[in-house]
């Protein structure tokens, strides 16, 4: 599995004009699921973004893990992060998982986050969404399993 995730000060994820999801300073995480994807790496992928330390400490040093701050987590489905875009005008997902796969193991990622941390929104798998956040920093970052 493959996620970018942005320190933000805020995020939310609208779709047909409802918000379906919001969250104040926390991270937001744009998850793909690729072909070789499985269950584990869903677990495993939830624990490094609550446990990644990007939030500033006392000393203003990267320090501090969302659980720490306890702050607001937002997930996002995102098939577009699986693309390989090393040639070429225009990208291939050959390494993306099927729709059904990646909707089952999305499901499955949203279970555990809502069950391990609480304070999890979440967009819509396949829907067409809106998306706005502000980047706290920026701080941004790459989060692969395999």
């Amino acid at each position: 599995m493959l996620t970018i995730i942005q320190r933000v000060t805020q995020a939310s994820v609208t779709v047909n004009g409802i918000t379906l999801g919001a969250i104040d300073q926390g991270i937001m995480a744009l998850v793909a699921i690729e072909k070789e994807d499985r269950e584990k790496d869903a677990k495993r992928l939830l624990e490094r973004i609550v446990n990644y330390r990007i939030f500033a400490d006392e000393n203003d040093k990267m320090n501090l893990s969302l659980r720490d701050i306890k702050g607001g987590l937002l997930v996002i489905p995102q098939f577009t992060l699986a693309a390989n875009t090393q040639s070429g005008n225009r990208p291939s997902f050959s390494a993306a998982a099927s729709p059904e796969k990646s909707s089952g193991l999305f499901s499955h990622f949203c279970k555990l986050a809502s069950e391990t941390y609480p304070s999890t929104q979440f967009g819509q798998f396949g829907a067409d969404m809106q998306v706005s956040l502000i980047n706290d920093g920026p701080v941004t970052f790459t989060l692969k399993t395999a």
